[in-house]
């Protein structure tokens, strides 16, 4: 993997995530997480190996086919990719879904139906500053993340890609965005985290990569140490498998 500069940021690299985990990708920012994140849902082509999905590849794969067959993505930035900030609640809820029944027929939406499942999520999600017609905008970030939150999960994926879900948010949004994920792995999903937060990745993970210049450099346990963790983000030792 390459990025916009054309400098190799990702090689090498080797996992997967089953469903009923939460994997957590490791490490410090700017060693090829971004770039791994956007071949794993479609908004980057890998010039070299393989994405699958319940063994069906999809490494060439659009964005839109990866949703297609169950990818969830709560991207790292919530507000260019997450979010189209003029539409409503309603609206970027239902993003995934103004080219399907019910939320459309033959290019015609049905306002009425937008509007129902924007409410339901609203209240199942617990999103306060707005309602179905408020711009997305208008809230704060960790209701713009409870929003995202709302459409990935409602979809039922099979696969939920979680990347930096926290950053920037306060502490009650953070425990809410932590108890969905973790409700997400136990009703069977196969959640990948992609966090900087060494206390989430070891409250919230059932395997631990680190990641760094670009490789996996270690595989630990939930029960690794925060040291542990620190001294392979910064390159000072491997760790081949779980202990």
């Amino acid at each position: 993997m390459r990025d916009e500069r054309g400098i190799e940021k990702v090689r090498g690299v080797s996992f997967d995530v089953r469903g009923g985990e939460i994997v957590a990708l490791a490490g410090v920012d700017g060693n090829g997480q971004t770039e791994l994140i956007d071949a794993v849902t479609g908004l980057r082509r890998p010039e070299r190996g393989r994405v699958t999905v319940e063994g069906k590849e999809v490494t060439t794969a659009s964005a839109r086919r990866h949703f297609e067959i169950g990818v969830g993505h709560i991207p790292e930035d919530r507000q260019r990719r997450g979010l189209v900030l003029d539409f409503s609640i309603a609206e970027n809820i239902a993003l995934h879904e103004f080219r399907k029944p019910p939320d459309s027929r033959l290019g015609w939406l049905f306002p009425r139906r937008l509007i129902e499942r924007a409410r339901r999520l609203i209240k199942e999600f617990d999103v306060r500053g707005g309602g179905p017609k408020t711009p997305g905008g208008a809230l704060s970030g960790g209701n713009q993340q409870k929003v995202i939150l709302a459409r990935e999960i409602d979809r039922d994926p099979r696969v939920l890609v979680a990347a930096q879900p926290t950053r920037g948010l306060d502490v009650g949004a953070i425990e809410f965005v932590h108890r969905r994920l973790v409700q997400e792995r136990d009703e069977g999903r196969a959640v990948l985290l992609v966090s900087l937060e060494l206390e989430e990745v070891l409250s919230l993970a059932d395997k631990i990569l680190v990641m760094y210049e670009g490789e996996l450099v270690g595989e630990f346990p939930p029960t690794a140490t925060e040291e542990e963790l620190g001294v392979a983000m910064t390159g000072g030792g491997r760790r081949e498998a779980v202990a």
